[in-house]
């Protein structure tokens, strides 16, 4: 016997049975409810218990902070898998085999540069222009050069300008950075890899070669991947929503770069370190905490909308911090970090309110160490989470289920009014 909800409403005895599968009713069977005149819905500010689509890229389990990426265990992936290797994951739905994975990176390699016209774009920005400004916007003029992305129906098309957008984004990204520094681009060097190449882009001065420490360039692989993809956040939300207006996908980034901007999504780990700062000395920790417990401030990377546990990916980074450190020599925030973690790992009030350690906490330690301005931060996270991204998009496109979105409203303002002619208005 199939599950089912039993709806009734006692005032017009009007009642249904309405299916649950994977754990949900179609929103559009409640309908048959008229609620004075009107059909019945649901009121979720933000999607709290909304699901919008099917997926099979990402999974979570908030309560007991499981990531997967197509099934594979993100700590797995983190510790034995390249950058590009999980990009493919995600966009295909399996780990490459060698042949593959080489095709798949020469592939890369080959679309690294953008067009030389993007670059009189870059010179129009002013000098302080913010990063992720510049980053949005020439994403968006991507379209204007590949306008073949607009035939996203057609398997060979999409695939190359996923491929194109994948490969560009560390280029754009660092030539955003070194437009703020008045510094000359430096052009993809197609003997180093993603990560590598991403590093010297930003990096290389005078010297003929750019060389990265490898334990550098491991801790850029480790944050891209953790960063790949992370469900229907409000980013990919924003992809997904501006796919289904048939968008081509640079667009689609383009909203999502957007998206990511905003403070409250990607800008999490600017706000931790200056949180760090502001507490300066281990010995201030429990005078913070203090602050904390009463109202007067908050916790910054601490508690997550999903994760009622603690955070995989915290974890992870944490492990990178020290190999980082190792190199650039140690960061005294980090003792206050760890002091803070371990308030809120053990102190009752965290704990009853399942406040752990998110993805934030420990991110901008490590962008600090290798020498990025707090304004680049945000950059670092839309690089990687471009190819989940694309496999977001890539998945909305072949969905035979996708619509425009269209989210309902409850209209409260005035209802039919007379209009009042100018000379009448008070």
């Amino acid at each position: 016997m199939a599950d089912i909800l039993q709806i009734q409403r006692p005032a017009t005895g009007a009642a249904a049975d309405l299916a649950i599968t994977e754990a949900t009713i179609r929103a559009t069977e409640l309908r048959q409810f008229d609620i004075d005149g009107e059909p019945l819905a649901t009121y979720d500010p933000g999607f709290m218990n909304t699901a919008v689509c099917h997926s099979s890229i990402t999974y979570i389990d908030g309560e007991a902070g499981v990531l997967e990426y197509r099934g594979y265990p993100i700590d797995e992936l983190a510790e034995h898998s390249t950058y590009l290797e999980v990009a493919y994951l995600l966009l295909n739905g399996e780990l490459p085999n060698p042949t593959q994975l080489a095709e798949w990176e020469s592939l890369i390699t080959t679309h690294r540069m953008i067009p030389d016209k993007l670059k009189t774009v870059l010179a129009g920005f002013p000098y302080d222009a913010h990063p992720m400004t510049i980053l949005m916007a020439s994403t968006a003029a991507f379209f204007s050069f590949y306008p073949d992305a607009r035939n996203f129906t057609d398997p060979e098309a999409r695939a190359l300008n996923i491929a194109r957008l994948i490969a560009k984004m560390p280029t754009l990204a660092a030539f955003a950075y070194r437009k703020g520094k008045a510094k000359p681009y430096i052009n993809p060097d197609d003997n180093y890899g993603y990560c590598h190449n991403f590093l010297a882009m930003l990096f290389k001065q005078a010297e003929r070669r750019y060389s990265a420490d490898p334990r550098l360039i491991r801790a850029m692989e480790v944050l891209f991947i953790l960063h790949a993809d992370h469900e229907q956040n409000c980013s990919t939300n924003a992809v997904r929503s501006v796919a289904s207006s048939g968008n081509d996908l640079y667009t689609c980034a383009s909203a999502g770069i957007g998206a990511l901007h905003g403070p409250l999504h990607g800008g999490a780990n600017e706000a931790v370190l200056k949180m760090l700062r502001e507490i300066g000395t281990v010995d201030r920790v429990p005078e913070f905490i203090e602050g904390v417990k009463s109202g007067r401030t908050r916790m910054m990377g601490f508690g997550h909308r999903v994760y009622k546990n603690y955070d995989p990916r915290a974890k992870i980074i944490k492990r990178s911090v020290e190999d980082v450190f190792e190199v650039t020599g140690v960061n005294p925030l980090l003792e206050v970090a760890k002091e803070l973690e371990k308030y809120g790992l053990e102190d009752e009030y965290f704990v009853k309110r399942r406040l752990y350690p998110n993805v934030d906490f420990y991110s901008g330690l490590i962008y600090e160490a290798l020498g990025f301005p707090p304004e680049m931060f945000t950059v670092l996270f839309a690089v990687p989470r471009t190819s989940g991204w694309c496999a977001q998009y890539q998945e909305f496109i072949t969905d035979p289920d996708n619509k425009i979105a269209r989210p309902k409203q409850i209209y409260t303002g005035h209802r039919t009014r007379g209009y009042v002619p100018m000379e009448e208005r008070g």
